[in-house]
């Protein structure tokens, strides 16, 4: 999982890329868990980390889009961040899964198709929502709270300047 200085700009349209764009921009553990489905190993450094972190929002690290928010954090001991509901649900969105035989829900980028995790309801977790985002650390990229999204109309020269 990345910490940034500041929150990434927000995309406004689906991100579509190439096999190739996206091998070159993610690093292979990004790339096998955001573009191949893969899963990180449990309780690793990136969830050492994750646990550490403070107050915040989590973004896409394939694409920057927001996706959920410390508020929603806790701690379910099962080595993968865990988040009990989210913080833009315009930019996270689930599909069904059978890769392993049986119907599991699967988290996704909304903007960018990336694999985040799943997740799971009903297993008694005291949440307002009983439910459990299992995501990959690294799929998303921490900003600390205060840190505002760089405007990019901002940075575009204006008229040739």
């Amino acid at each position: 999982m990345e910490t940034a200085d500041k929150a990434p700009e927000q995309p406004t349209q689906p991100v579509k890329k190439t096999d190739a764009e996206w091998r070159k921009e993610l690093t292979p553990e990004q790339y096998h868990v955001l573009r191949e489905a893969g899963t990180e190993r449990a309780n690793g450094p990136i969830y050492k980390e994750f646990k550490k972190q403070g107050a915040g929002t989590y973004y896409c690290g394939g694409c920057d889009a927001e996706l959920f928010s410390s508020k929603e954090k806790f701690d379910s001991g099962c080595g993968w961040p865990s988040f009990y509901d989210p913080a833009n649900a315009k930019n996270v969105k689930t599909s069904t899964d059978y890769k392993i035989g049986y119907a599991r829900t699967e988290v996704l980028c909304a903007v960018c198709d990336g694999h985040l995790g799943h997740v799971f309801t009903g297993e008694g977790f005291d949440t307002p929502t009983d439910k459990r985002y299992c995501i990959n650390g690294v799929a998303l990229k921490f900003v600390p709270e205060g840190e505002k999204p760089e405007n990019k109309a901002a940075k575009e020269p204006k008229n040739g300047e």
